[in-house]
């Protein structure tokens, strides 16, 4: 009897200090299916380089970016709930691969609501740049601000401060464009407008992607040319 509890209390440790010197979760393992989705995707039909590519949180993953920019070639890598510390980890496998012409970024959002300051968020998008930019040093970034939502408006005036950090360092370099999405976003009173949104109030409908498209269609690498009808 005292040998099997003594083999039992040695089990017992054994399996603990496995425990302890176990290696914690990835904070990026939650992302791999999406990842993993986004390269059979590219196995199956390869996406052209050059292109213009969307990157970012659910904002961008909801986005029909064919009906909003019919004319331009364009790549959807939004993966919904990531912050901007997901997209710098993963930029090699979602975006560095593609050698976009241009890259349209909005994350910013869930890092706030997830209790960053602006100061982590601008040092965040900092990395982001950095990233990019030691392997695509001409390709151009268009920051889209962090938007006003009606679910998040408690958190307007810390992503406000955030928008703010970012824009300075966008203002610094031509490859860096800050979109400002978030004035044309308000109505009257000074708060979102309901009728830019799902009913979540947090995600856009039709209506606020048309507003961020035209704001950032000027920015983005020129459209393929219409094809002429052949003579007959």
């Amino acid at each position: 009897m005292r040998q099997l509890l003594i083999a039992g209390l040695t089990l017992w440790a054994l399996t603990a200090n496995s425990r302890l010197n176990a290696e914690p979760p990835s904070p990026f393992a939650r992302w791999e299916k999406a990842i993993s989705s986004f390269e059979n995707q590219d196995e199956k039909a390869p996406p052209p380089q050059g292109a213009n590519l969307f990157v970012g949180s659910s904002s961008i993953r909801l986005w029909d970016l064919k009906e909003s920019f019919p004319r331009h070639t364009t790549i959807n890598r939004g993966f919904g709930g990531s912050q901007i510390a997901d997209s710098v980890h993963f930029a090699d496998r979602l975006i560095l691969k593609h050698r976009p012409s241009t890259i349209v970024f909005y994350a910013g959002d869930n890092n706030i609501a997830k209790g960053k300051s602006p100061e982590q968020v601008s040092q965040d998008f900092a990395s982001f740049v950095k990233v990019i930019r030691e392997e695509l040093p001409e390709t151009k970034i268009i920051y889209v601000a962090i938007k006003p939502s009606i679910s998040r408006w408690k958190l307007s005036e810390t992503m406000q401060q955030a928008n703010k950090l970012i824009k300075a360092q966008c203002d610094k370099s031509d490859r860096l464009v800050f979109v400002d999405v978030f004035p044309p976003m308000l109505g009257d009173d000074g708060k979102p407008r309901p009728e830019l949104f799902l009913k979540d109030g947090l995600h856009l409908n039709r209506k606020g992607y048309e507003i961020w498209a035209k704001l950032i269609n000027p920015h983005l690498s020129k459209p393929a040319p219409e094809k002429k009808s052949a003579a007959k």
